[in-house]
């Protein structure tokens, strides 16, 4: 059986994901609790971020974004789309099933379509006191519609991110069952931003 990274560099390569248009959520996140919360860009985690579409438009904002992922395909072509603010992002080639913060924290942590339970506690403690989770990913009315993951591993249960995420202050939550099963979530960290 073909391994993570050997799917995703596979995937890469044949052109999927092409697109570095940021998810309207980040958009949406981004103008009604980030630009209040920072008078200024801080830094930035972007999780199973691919081809860097979230981490090109923060950095293009003067973010300092570490972009993780799998794949180094997916890496190399997020290096050579990012152009000239490729220099306000690190890019870090890692499985993100053993996701550790160590030492690092964020402002900012995205998570969008990337489901790890087990990495939940390291991404709260990426987050610096007043610093921002966004996360998007399926839920498991997502069966119901074409596309996406239909594995329960894959999926969220309902309320899941308010659960795994219920020592943030909650900015923001949705879960849709319209067009797609997803469950949208802003939290942000108790205590003051830097």
């Amino acid at each position: 059986m073909e391994n993570e990274r050997e799917s995703w560099n596979r995937r890469y390569r044949g052109g999927s994901h092409g697109s570095l248009e940021p998810d309207p959520f980040l958009l949406l996140a981004y103008e009604n609790y980030v630009q209040p919360l920072f008078s200024r860009p801080g830094t930035a985690l972007d999780v199973a971020g691919g081809l860097g579409r979230h981490a090109i438009w923060l950095a293009r904002r003067n973010w300092r974004v570490t972009l993780m992922d799998v794949s180094e395909v997916g890496l190399a072509k997020a290096r050579e789309g990012a152009g000239r603010v490729a220099d306000q992002i690190e890019f870090v080639r890692a499985d993100m099933k053993e996701f550790n913060a160590g030492r690092r924290r964020y402002d900012l942590v995205l998570v969008f379509f990337y489901l790890e339970r087990k990495i939940f506690p390291e991404l709260m403690k990426a987050l610096r006191p007043g610093g921002v989770l966004i996360y998007k990913t399926y839920t498991r009315e997502q069966r119901k519609f074409k596309g996406g993951p239909s594995h329960p591993l894959h999926l969220l249960k309902e309320n899941e991110l308010l659960k795994a995420f219920s020592r943030l202050r909650v900015l923001y939550y949705s879960e849709t069952i319209r067009d797609r099963g997803v469950a949208e979530f802003v939290g942000r960290k108790f205590g003051a931003a830097p």
